[in-house]
């Protein structure tokens, strides 16, 4: 039941975030939107797995999973602010 619960918020996060990177105007809100589906929405799906399958070999793997992605989509969402920053940035020094 708990792993369902968490699963079903997770598809919901998935849900709202898809809606805001498709509906937000600028790109730094868009991809604040997909920061929250990589991390809070994968997240809790994957906690919500991990749940169902009780203790087992799958449980483990999930549970690195979560520990990549979690290193992973914060240091993702950096470097595409940053990279998106300095594009801009270079734009703005040739004109």
């Amino acid at each position: 039941m708990i792993g369902s619960t968490f699963i079903f918020l997770g598809i919901c996060l998935v849900i709202i975030s898809t809606i805001g990177i498709i509906r937000f105007p600028s790109f730094y809100t868009r991809l604040h939107a997909a920061g929250i589906t990589d991390s809070s929405g994968a997240m809790l799906l994957l906690i919500g797995f991990a749940l169902q399958n009780k203790l087992s070999i799958n449980t483990v793997k999930i549970t690195l999973l979560i520990l990549i992605l979690w290193v992973a989509n914060s240091t993702n969402s950096y470097i595409l602010a940053h990279t998106y920053y300095r594009s801009k940035e270079k734009t703005i020094k040739k004109d």
